[in-house]
């Protein structure tokens, strides 16, 4: 029988990134097409006023989970903690279930302004995975870490899947597993995406990223969420599904934000694609 969303910490089937684009619609004509939304809480943390109202009556409609942009999980900078603290205090004061980061690092005595890959080495592994720890020790609970697209693999030891597996058993915490940067690096690398993900642990799997990418005139992909999802995710999706069951799967956009309509016409395939191994699921669970 295939694992279903009750293992999974995040409420709801489908969610959709919280964007200022549309905020004001989320607030105004809440839609049950949306079962839950995601928010980058270096947004958030010291925003007051207006703002604060706003993510406030989010929150009034909506489940909300978290989902980081500059932790560094990483990099050589030692982490920082008075952030995770402030962290801490929104995900209490909004009951966040989940709070989740890149399996990547930007930051080295300041900003870096991009999510650089980890170099897939024993030593990065423990290195990682001793700072993902030590973010579960301060935020009390179990942070999800997310495969990432990049474009270059310094210093490389081992495979992506395998470097993805040591970190997380290493470190014991949730995978958030992104359909989009598993086909945007097969594509890049010269990997089958349907292979890497048959090798993901399901029993990590706390939910799924699915987005759009931009195609470089030489073909490069870069994921960018700034584009509509493409049949070849979609199908990554679906395969998805086919291997692990259905998980809440979130959809990204970031740049190039259409109408809030446009987007639930996106989530409403993400549930379509989900309904039949929900189905089979239900059917299986009877027969036992």
């Amino acid at each position: 029988m295939h694992q279903t969303m009750s293992t999974s910490p995040v409420p709801g089937r489908v969610g959709l990134g919280l964007r200022r684009e549309f905020v004001d619609d989320l607030i105004t004509r809440p839609t049950s097409a949306i079962d839950f939304v995601e928010i980058a809480p270096e947004n958030w943390v010291n925003m007051g006023g207006r703002h604060r109202a706003q993510l406030q009556a989010v929150a009034e409609h909506y489940p909300i989970i978290c989902h980081g942009l500059s932790l560094s999980l990483g990099g050589p900078a030692p982490l920082d903690t008075d952030f995770l603290k402030q962290v801490k205090g929104l995900l209490n004061e909004y009951q966040v279930p989940l709070y989740s980061e890149h399996l990547s690092y930007c930051t080295d005595d300041g900003h870096l302004y991009d999510l650089l890959p980890i170099p897939f080495t024993e030593e990065a592994v423990k290195h990682t995975a001793r700072r993902i720890r030590q973010a579960q020790d301060i935020l009390g609970r179990r942070i999800a870490i997310e495969n990432v697209s990049y474009y270059a693999a310094p210093g490389q030891q081992m495979g992506e899947a395998e470097f993805v597996r040591a970190v997380l058993d290493e470190a014991d915490c949730w995978l958030l597993l992104d359909v989009n940067n598993i086909y945007v690096n097969s594509v890049n690398h010269g990997y089958n995406a349907i292979d890497f993900l048959r090798t993901m642990p399901a029993r990590r799997i706390a939910y799924l990223h699915v987005a759009g990418h931009f195609v470089e005139p030489d073909g490069l992909l870069i994921d960018t969420h700034g584009m509509p999802v493409i049949d070849p995710v979609w199908e990554l999706l679906k395969e998805t599904y086919a291997t692990f069951g259905v998980y809440p799967t979130l959809l990204e956009r970031d740049f190039n934000v259409p109408p809030l309509s446009e987007l639930l016409i996106e989530m409403e395939t993400i549930r379509q694609f989900q309904q039949p191994w929900l189905a089979e699921t239900r059917t299986l669970a009877h027969a036992y």
